[in-house]
């Protein structure tokens, strides 16, 4: 590699690291405007920063963790109390669970189109569930060790924190993935039912967060559509959909969260969200496997059918029918 091409790729992992440093903060500050008191401490239902910070691991690699502690440590700086030395620890756990997220769906061959079920069963178990308890347990044992939370205040402290985190991965990470695939739809495209479905989710999702009864199972209904016609691609939107309004009901205790005590609200929605994401990720993925499943027969069934015309003898193969036409006519 020449001195020039390695200045600008020394540039460009510049850039990607200040570009992550900067959409950490400012969607740490996104979290912030939802922000709770628990047990004196504040927490989030939804931190979005893990799921970029994941993300743009997975798109650029470990290069990009600086940018991910420059970003943390804004974020903490900014909830207002200055900068104290225990900033540096959650700063810490804030970005070495990320890190080692990356590194086990590394181990695991994760792939980014989250086309197996075993790509979505690691992205929730070990990419949100298990790695997440790094940041939590960090974060809680700083503020328990600096006297801002009581004993009492430790695990409900640990619980809403890795909830959170953990939400952020299992729903903007999977968006961040679709939307690196993203292209422009094509007139074959199921435009009027895609239409159907933005406008349903539209309609439902603030409706049954805002009612005062329980009626947020029907959300599952919409999410099942999305995964089922439109994979990742459908289910991922309407997943940090939910997850988003529900967090602003249950923050606010208003709709199917009144009358609830804060910790309450906090263990509803976090049952709410870990099963939204389940569904999304779950049912796309088995969708899209499957699909991925089918086309491969398909292609192994045509070109068996060229070796079967091949090999048979040449007045035999007079009344069959050309490979172009049967794949024309779907096998």
């Amino acid at each position: 590699m020449t001195r020039s091409e390695t200045a600008r790729c020394t540039t460009a992992t510049v850039l990607r690291i200040l570009a992550v440093a900067a959409a950490y903060y400012l969607s740490g500050r996104l979290g912030l405007l939802r922000q709770v008191t628990v047990r004196g401490a504040m927490v989030t239902p939804l931190w979005p920063p893990t799921g970029i910070a994941l993300g743009s691991l997975l798109f650029w690699g470990l290069p990009m963790w600086p940018g991910i502690a420059i970003g943390a440590l804004l974020a903490v700086v900014s909830t207002g109390h200055g900068f104290v030395p225990g900033d540096i620890g959650i700063m810490a756990g804030n970005t070495l669970a990320p890190v080692c997220a990356f590194l086990m769906l590394r181990k695991v061959g994760f792939r980014m189109d989250l086309s197996r079920v075993r790509d979505g069963a690691a992205l929730i178990f070990l990419g949100a569930l298990t790695a997440m308890l790094i940041s939590a347990s960090v974060g809680t044992a700083v503020l328990f060790s600096e006297d801002k939370i009581p004993r009492s205040g430790v695990w409900p402290i640990w619980f809403a924190w890795w909830a959170g985190d953990a939400v952020g991965v299992l729903v903007v990470t999977p968006l961040l993935l679709v939307l690196r695939r993203a292209r422009l739809p094509r007139p074959t495209d199921r435009w009027v039912e895609g239409c159907a479905l933005a406008v349903t989710a539209a309609a439902v999702v603030p409706a049954v967060t805002r009612a005062p009864y329980a009626l947020l199972f029907l959300v599952f209904p919409l999410l099942i559509w999305a995964a089922l016609r439109f994979e990742l691609a459908g289910s991922a939107p309407c997943a940090i959909l939910v997850t988003v309004l529900a967090g602003i009901a249950a923050t606010g205790r208003t709709g199917p969260f009144h009358g609830l005590t804060l910790l309450e609200a906090m263990i509803n929605l976090t049952a709410l969200n870990g099963s939204v994401a389940l569904t999304a990720l779950l049912l796309a993925a088995i969708v899209t496997e499957h699909k991925n499943v089918r086309r491969r027969i398909e292609r192994a069934c045509e070109e068996l059918a060229d070796v079967v015309d091949q090999l048979a003898p040449a007045d035999q193969r007079r009344g069959w029918p050309s490979s172009d036409t049967r794949r024309r006519d779907g096998g």
